[in-house]
């Protein structure tokens, strides 16, 4: 048995059947090939999977792909810009605040939601609100650093209303769907 869902992804709309217990992430991952969305834990504790679903920071291992079904999904690959990084991706690059690379897409998603809600942070803050996402290589001191020149980044630039999904609708060629399950 599968189920049709539609949703728009990165600004694109996007029309699948898919097995009723797809996880948000396998969707993402498998049937778009959306790879920047990690799967780290798969018990939503470490935040590899987190993405924006209507502009919210959800851990996209702990959702159905139904549940999104009529909703608005943004992943890493859906904040740059016409080829410009996002300015927390900008940051993220310009501090290194990465080792390995693994939790950089999810600490960025939770990044930038985080900058939306509260765009006045100090390090004590960034702390405390990224609590949910895990790095298992860094001190966290270049990601703290990272998300605090990105908020100042996103401030200057206007990024603070929303992530680029809805800029970037015009940016992506063609409706992308995911073929049949």
């Amino acid at each position: 048995m599968t189920i049709s869902i539609s949703l728009t992804v990165n600004g694109a709309p996007v029309s699948a059947s898919i097995d009723p217990g797809t996880l948000l992430v396998q969707f993402l991952r498998d049937q778009l090939r959306l790879t920047g969305t990690h799967i780290g834990c798969d018990t939503a504790q470490c935040g590899a999977c987190t993405v924006h679903l209507n502009g919210r920071a959800i851990k996209s291992c702990n959702i159905l792909a139904a549940q999104a079904d009529g909703a608005q999904v943004t992943t890493i690959e859906g904040l740059a810009h016409n080829g410009t990084l996002h300015p927390m991706q900008a940051a993220f690059k310009h501090c290194h605040g990465l080792q390995c690379g693994f939790c950089t897409p999810g600490m960025v998603m939770s990044a930038v939601s985080l900058v939306q809600r509260q765009p006045d942070l100090t390090g004590d803050d960034v702390r405390a609100q990224l609590d949910g996402n895990l790095c298992r290589c860094t001190g966290y001191h270049n990601i703290v650093k990272a998300v605090l020149e990105g908020a100042e980044g996103m401030k200057s630039c206007g990024a603070n209303a929303g992530t680029n999904a809805g800029i970037n609708a015009g940016s992506h060629a063609g409706a992308a769907t995911a073929p049949a399950a």
